[in-house]
């Protein structure tokens, strides 16, 4: 693009991706915080006597009041009137002011005040009703720690949430009639690096200095969301600057109505997309969850002497460059064009640097390195699959295969995993990782496939809505899951069963079964975009 044709902000590539690497930037520090406690799943209740089903609680506790209390919607509505620079401050903030919530609940500082007394002898609600007593985020038996914990969780999702939908639709304004699969999965694929980091260093820090503090873990998660409202409020200025460029109002023209949700509610692709991502996100985020535990009672791992090099804390630092290699790598290999060299160059670097890492992981015998591999791929191929949306389409027919793989990845875990690693210990490890990968590619068709639908399934003026709707419903799953998880996990071991030998087969069933769903759904969905023709299929990036 010649510089006389760039008449705003948005005119300029550097400018877009460079409001583009702040909203992710923001959102990988999110993502960090939100899965901070789950690689020490086993740590918790060690030393705050969580039990699984405690645990889950609390991590489903994340999503109860955007979903049942309506903050999602209210977020939409927000987002609709005061636009996306004031919601995205509004959320970092908020994400921030949850995270030193649950940062108390787990300090020491918290044990034996007066408000871990009250906790323990209130909010214990009757957790044996059946379907609503499963999404309860506070029940009786649950530690005063894990209640509080609960209640930070829950302000943390609403602004999270929040952030969420107010990206996506920064995204579409930033982007809009140019790559804007690609932005978006880029955005993601940056973002869910967050997941690798949490996995890796929440342990780290769990454990930094000899003991357990497992407030450390939780202390760099909300060092993190204070840098997130940093970005919020850097992108702030440059969106100011962008509308006092193009002439465009933050605030709408038109007020919202409760109409307008009428309209969406009223078409069957936004039903079918939503119920698709309820299903899809419900078998991925709770799993996370769990996933380093799954794999500590799966996989014969024998830790690292940390008088040997593979025991030592300056191992877990290598690692981590390691895999910023791999994601540099084979992110920026996606937009060289012409030098081919240089192009598969860059992705020989990270196939090694990934395969180097994966042997480390295994030397180290920790789960949190292993299952850390899980958005690496993702980060290799979303911007692939974003490009080829917006030149070529087949957006319904990704998110089919995104089903099969998912499904398949989950059966992997709950019957093959186990034989393997009982016959070979590094056995065991090859197929986890694999799995692993194929599973963090599934996950990345969603962002590059589902997301940029939406604009083609609503009006322009009601976006914020509709992506808000989803969001609320996909929400549905996400609170319930992790608390199911925990409750089947109970149910089928026994009680006092130690945290490293919990049998997890049909906890994964049940996330296999949300993976079959979610094919059927696709598959109803593509065959409804051939009808009514909402252009799903269609490229989004039109005259190619």
């Amino acid at each position: 693009m010649s510089q006389t044709s760039i008449k705003t902000l948005r005119d300029s590539a550097g400018m877009r991706w460079t409001a583009l690497l702040l909203l992710a930037l923001a959102m990988f520090c999110s993502y960090v915080f939100m899965d901070i406690l789950s690689p020490i799943k086993d740590l918790m209740q060690e030393t705050r006597g969580w039990d699984s089903a405690s645990f889950g609680r609390m991590q489903g506790a994340e999503v109860f009041l955007n979903v049942y209390v309506f903050f999602l919607i209210f977020a939409g509505i927000i987002l609709d009137k005061m636009g996306v620079r004031f919601t995205a401050v509004l959320s970092g903030a908020v994400m921030l002011f949850g995270g030193f919530i649950k940062f108390y609940a787990c300090s020491d500082a918290f044990v034996g005040t007066s408000l871990e007394a009250w906790f323990n002898s209130h909010l214990n609600w009757d957790g044996d009703i059946p379907i609503i007593g499963t999404i309860l985020p506070f029940a009786e038996g649950m530690p005063a720690s894990a209640k509080l914990a609960a209640l930070g969780f829950m302000f943390f999702g609403c602004g999270c949430e929040m952030a969420g939908i107010t990206v996506s639709r920064g995204i579409v304004k930033w982007f809009k009639g140019r790559e804007t699969a690609l932005a978006m999965g880029s955005e993601m694929a940056l973002a869910r690096l967050g997941v690798a980091t949490c996995m890796i260093f929440s342990p780290y820090f769990a454990r930094l200095g000899g003991g357990v503090h497992v407030d450390n873990a939780v202390k760099f998660g909300v060092v993190l969301l204070c840098i997130a409202l940093i970005m919020f409020i850097v992108y702030f200025f440059m969106d100011k600057k962008l509308d006092a460029q193009t002439g465009e109002a933050e605030e709408k023209d038109d007020p919202f109505k409760i109409s307008d949700l009428g309209k969406i509610f009223s078409s069957l692709g936004f039903w079918l997309v939503a119920l698709l991502c309820v299903l899809y996100y419900s078998a991925i985020f709770p799993f996370q969850k769990y996933a380093v535990n799954m794999l500590q009672c799966n996989l014969d791992l024998t830790p690292a002497d940390p008088n040997t090099f593979w025991g030592k804390e300056a191992v877990t630092w290598v690692q981590y460059l390691l895999m910023l290699v791999v994601a540099a790598g084979s992110f920026s290999s996606n937009f060289i064009k012409k030098n081919k060299g240089l192009k598969y160059g860059l992705m020989g670097v990270a196939i090694i640097a990934l395969i180097v890492y994966c042997y480390m992981g295994y030397m180290r015998g920790t789960a949190e390195t292993i299952f850390a591999v899980f958005p690496l791929l993702a980060v290799a191929i979303t911007p692939i699959l974003g490009n080829y949306v917006d030149h070529k389409g087949k957006a319904a027919s990704m998110l089919m295969l995104g089903s099969i793989l998912l499904v398949i990845c989950h059966l992997t875990f709950a019957f093959v995993l186990p034989g393997v690693s009982a016959a070979s210990a590094a056995g065991g490890v090859v197929v986890a990782y694999v799995t692993i990968l194929v599973l963090g590619a599934s996950f990345s068709l969603v962002p590059a496939a589902l997301w940029p639908s939406v604009p083609k399934l609503v009006d322009e003026k009601i976006i914020g809505s509709a992506y808000a709707a989803i969001f609320w419903i996909q929400n549905i799953g996400l609170g319930l899951f992790p608390a199911l998880i925990g409750l089947v996990l109970n149910k089928t071991n026994k009680e006092g069963a130690a945290a490293h030998e919990l049998d997890y087969t049909w906890a994964l069933v049940m996330l296999a079964a949300l993976g079959i769903a979610a094919l059927l759904i696709s598959v109803y969905l593509k065959a409804v975009d051939k009808k009514k023709g909402y252009g799903l299929e269609e490229p989004n990036i039109k005259g190619e």
